[in-house]
């Protein structure tokens, strides 16, 4: 029982932490830059912040359970050729939602069904079917997407939007929302009680009657299925469609979700700490943009952080290893 009260505590010590920093970080780009904290360059950090939150769900899920997911960024950049091409072709934008996270769910599902039941790295499996679901894309768009969102989405992700009497758009109030579910089905549901006891005694987990094949399943299926999700918001959000348009997002939600608190090796972790660590990643993003750096040196400047923060907290033995 201590052994459970410290890891909860140690884990909201570093959600509060990462929330401390992205404080920090925002007073010091107020100080050091001119219009940094105006209402518009808010606005605009907070859609950031939201498109990256959204694709970190299902790696908090996936990195909870002791997995990691690699084919988000191409499943983002799937959702977002195919939507765009499908809608350009005169189809209904629901029903191309709709196929987009039925197809979604199905890669997801295979990575899972895949990493689990042939006792694959998992790490190389997403990797491998996200490369060939890109390729894939490829062919049949021949390198050339076309095809745009329509003006909805585009609203509601639209920095200039307002969702009624609020002065921001609809994405930031429906990601609220959204994260009150995904925190309220981690810590209330049997599935979240599953994947915690999952990584954190894979070996156990069996004789507690947890199906490692199906967690694995449908977390990674959900993991795919809100990288689609980010992946149509960021065809509204741009306005065309762009098949590598999630490549930024293959380290950072890792990142995210271990600046927030979670353990690389499984088993701890929070979405709370993940909107945590988004929001230090887009605070890190920009104010070195804000600061003049070049694209290049702002990516360097990533890199670096995300490899001291998997360096400081990957390293830790597995939970089951300190029982």
């Amino acid at each position: 029982m201590s052994f459970g009260r410290n890891l909860f505590a140690t884990t909201n010590a570093r959600v509060i932490g990462a929330f401390c920093v992205a404080a920090l970080l925002h007073a010091v780009g107020t100080a050091l830059i001119s219009g940094y904290s105006t209402p518009f360059a808010v606005r605009a950090m907070l859609v950031l912040a939201s498109l990256l939150a959204v694709a970190s769900i299902g790696q908090t899920l996936v990195v909870i359970m002791g997995g990691i997911d690699l084919s988000i960024p191409f499943v983002i950049g799937f959702a977002n050729v195919v939507a765009a091409q499908l809608y350009g072709d005169g189809w209904n934008f629901f029903l191309v939602c709709g196929l987009v996270g039925v197809l979604a769910i199905i890669i997801g599902g295979l990575n899972g069904l895949i990493s689990r039941s042939l006792d694959i790295q998992p790490l190389i499996v997403t990797l491998g079917i996200g490369m060939v679901v890109q390729g894939l894309v490829l062919l049949w768009t021949a390198g050339f997407p076309s095809g745009s969102a329509p003006q909805a989405v585009s609203s509601f992700v639209s920095i200039g939007g307002s969702a009624g009497p609020l002065p921001v758009p609809w994405l930031v109030p429906c990601l609220v929302v959204l994260t009150a579910f995904v925190v309220l089905v981690l810590e209330r549901t049997p599935y979240g009680r599953r994947l915690y006891a999952l990584g954190s005694n894979p070996g156990a987990a069996p004789l507690a009657l947890i199906d490692p094949v199906r967690m694995w399943v449908v977390t990674y299926a959900a993991s795919a299925f809100f990288a689609a999700v980010a992946g149509v918001l960021l065809l509204g959000f741009t306005g065309s469609a762009y098949g590598d348009v999630g490549q930024p997002y293959l380290f950072q939600t890792i990142a995210a979700v271990v600046v927030g608190g979670a353990a690389l090796v499984g088993g701890r972790g929070s979405y709370l700490g993940t909107i945590a660590g988004v929001l230090v990643l887009t605070e890190i993003n920009t104010l070195l943009i804000g600061l003049g750096f070049q694209p290049s040196a702002v990516q360097a400047a990533l890199g670096f952080t995300i490899v001291l923060l998997v360096s400081l907290y990957g390293r830790e033995r597995h939970v089951s290893a300190t029982i």
